[in-house]
């Protein structure tokens, strides 16, 4: 009985030493196709050479020997051992090449999203510049005094028009910013009661001409300087009354403000947005928030792109907010959303600039721009301010230019991102590092059609002050030159 026991632990232990042999075998020839193993594919065969050496001595004990229990059970365990090794070296090639895929699959992930990012920045800037030119061409025509009723009616629509397409591309970046990076929100003081005024002067005009009611109320005691993003939150706030004016064709739109929780000096504060227009299905309720939701035209008779809501809650959320929604068919919408903003004493909040303090009138203005009609249209708008301008077409001519004129010639310089020869990022660094006093104060101002955080950031990295998007809004553009202009003398 021993003897057969004996004889049936070296006649196992061998197969099995067998299979582990052909395992290692393919193992080997698994590893050889990885890259690394060209020169070093030689020690993958020891294991193999070992194992063979071992199969024949289990035959020889097997054949010619007479084992005992301990030796079957020692040459037999053995074999199991090695069965091991393998299994355990499978398992981790396997789970390596499973990680590398993971990380390849990953890596292709990113090139993906990197490469439509790309490809959103380019169509972005290709899309820009052109409503450049008819956002510009149309506020210069507008600045005619002697224009008859029906054409100023016709331009007037045709800048809504533009600067809807033009709201329609950003909410795409927006998107699309949302995908890869998060949003920097800035922490500023600002004036709630101004951001609230801006709004409602905007959205006043949206009702007048609709001819419905619009109404605002808000309580004194939440007016002051609070810390908070306050381009951000006029950015979604006008989103969600320009969306209230839009479904709402009689009654009345209405913006409340009140506080809804104070501690320390942190006050949650809560936008209500409501109107009486056509509102939505509870099944739709669901889905309003989500990109590209829109509900059923045939009903609603409304375009859009169904971004902008999706991009108004992604903003919210980033300022630490949250918004809620109630609507119900035929009876209007209630659009809620609440920020905590730290509340500052008005002596404690820094005292802004004044724009009245600064006019252009005679100011020296520098539009670095590749592209001439754009550079036109900047130059008769700021001309319309009686700004005095000179145009140097790529980044290499506006440092010649600079470096040429004397001390305090410029006033301020408009500087485009993309051109040939020398971009507008180096172009500044190099403005920046002359050895004069003015190279280091004049206000250098973007003003490009790359409109990502990205170009952004590398504009103030560069050294210039702000970073304005195409087609920039003339107020905005007059507003933020005369801005630096006046911080350049203190």
């Amino acid at each position: 009985m021993i003897r057969f026991v004996t004889c049936a632990m070296v006649f196992m232990g061998s197969l099995l030493m067998i299979y582990n042999i052909c395992g290692f075998v393919r193992f080997a020839r698994e590893i050889k196709n990885k890259k690394g193993w060209d020169e070093n594919n030689r020690i993958l065969y020891i294991p193999i050479i070992l194992l063979i050496f071992f199969l024949l001595g289990y035959i020889a004990v097997g054949i010619f020997g007479n084992p005992d229990l301990i030796v079957s059970g020692i040459l037999f365990g053995g074999s199991i051992f090695v069965f091991v090794i393998y299994e355990l070296l499978t398992n981790i090639t396997k789970r390596v090449s499973e990680s590398e895929h993971l990380e390849a699959q990953l890596m292709a992930a990113e090139q993906s999203s990197r490469a439509k990012s790309d490809f959103l920045a380019s169509m972005s800037h290709e899309m820009r510049t052109p409503m450049n030119v008819i956002i510009g061409l149309d506020t210069v025509a507008l600045s005619e005094p002697d224009l008859s009723p029906e054409t100023r009616h016709r331009l007037e629509k045709i800048g809504e028009s533009a600067k809807y397409l033009l709201g329609l591309i950003n909410n795409i970046l927006d998107l699309n910013s949302s995908e890869t990076d998060k949003i920097e929100i800035k922490k500023d003081p600002f004036s709630l009661s101004d951001a609230v005024r801006q709004v409602n002067a905007m959205t006043s005009t949206l009702c007048a001409e609709k001819g419905i009611g619009y109404s605002f109320d808000a309580p004194e005691e939440i007016d002051g300087k609070y810390i908070g993003d306050e381009t951000v939150i006029k950015q979604v706030l006008f989103a969600l009354l320009d969306n209230a004016v839009k479904y709402t064709d009689s009654g009345e739109v209405k913006l409340l403000l009140d506080c809804t929780e104070e501690t320390g000096n942190i006050r949650t504060i809560r936008f209500t947005v409501s109107d009486t227009g056509i509102g939505m299905d509870q099944d739709f309720l669901q889905h309003v928030f989500e990109v590209f939701a829109r509900e059923d035209q045939s009903e609603t008779g409304m375009g859009g792109s169904g971004l902008g809501l999706a991009v108004a809650k992604r903003h919210i959320e980033e300022m630490g907010g949250t918004i809620t929604v109630k609507s119900e068919k035929n009876k209007g919408s209630v659009f809620a959303f609440t920020l905590p903003l730290e509340y500052i004493e008005a002596e404690d909040a820094p005292q802004p600039v004044e724009d009245e303090e600064v006019t252009l009138e005679g100011k020296r203005i520098l539009i670095v721009e590749d592209v001439p009609e754009n550079a036109e249209i900047v130059a008769d708008l700021l001309e319309l301010e009686e700004a005095e301008t000179e145009h140097a077409e790529n980044g290499k001519i506006a440092v010649d230019m600079f470096n040429a004129s004397p001390p305090g010639y410029y006033d301020a310089v408009l500087m485009d991102l993309r051109m040939p020869v020398m971009d507008g990022f180096t172009a500044t660094r190099e403005i920046r590092a002359l050895d004069r006093a003015d190279a280091a104060r004049v206000p250098i101002i973007a003003l490009s059609a790359n409109a990502f955080e990205i170009d952004i950031n590398r504009s103030l990295a560069a050294g210039m002050n702000a970073h304005l998007a195409k087609p920039a809004d003339a107020d905005q553009l007059y507003s933020t030159i005369k801005k630096f202009i006046a911080l350049s003398r203190v």
